[in-house]
């Protein structure tokens, strides 16, 4: 199976917006308490043998010295996929001058977690009740999430980079 990453272009809105509705239920996704149109957001999408594969948002803090990685997604069509993506984000991210990439995931999500483990992320922070306050604005978030687990914190992950090399 082939599989390319390539940026996100205008023509993959369709099908991005698709995707996030799929794994988010929504195109505005809230990390850190911030909300993003995730269909706005710059990235990379991920073929195999030409069709949709998996999906990875980006957004530069201020000053550009960081990135986050907003949503990352993987359709089950080829093993890999998920990696890819990162570390076509990693790249990215280092290219442009950043120090650090990060993201979060909510802490029902163990699948996530033991995935960003293996890709050699490591814990930043612990945001509790961080869901919980984003809930106020926005009741219609779910409660419960993965395996019956109540979503209440975001777990945050990290890599650092100095002078091209990773500091993990």
């Amino acid at each position: 199976m082939r599989v390319t990453v390539r940026p996100i272009t205008p023509h993959d809105l369709p099908e991005i917006r698709a995707e996030l509705i799929t794994h988010w239920h929504d195109t505005r996704i809230w990390s850190l308490g911030r909300c993003h149109q995730a269909d706005a957001l710059p990235g990379f999408v991920a073929e195999a043998n030409g069709t949709f594969a998996g999906l990875i948002t980006l957004n530069m803090d201020p000053g550009g010295w960081q990135c986050e990685v907003i949503t990352l997604s993987s359709r089950a069509t080829a093993p890999g996929i998920g990696a890819t993506l990162l570390s076509a984000a990693e790249t990215h991210a280092r290219t442009a001058g950043c120090r650090r990439i990060y993201l979060t995931t909510t802490n029902d999500n163990s699948r996530a977690i033991r995935f960003y483990q293996r890709q050699g992320w490591r814990f930043a922070a612990l945001h509790k009740g961080i869901v919980d306050r984003v809930r106020t604005l926005v009741p219609d978030l779910p409660l419960l999430g993965h395996d019956g687990i109540q979503i209440r914190d975001e777990i945050e992950f990290e890599r650092w980079f100095m002078n091209d090399a990773n500091l993990d």
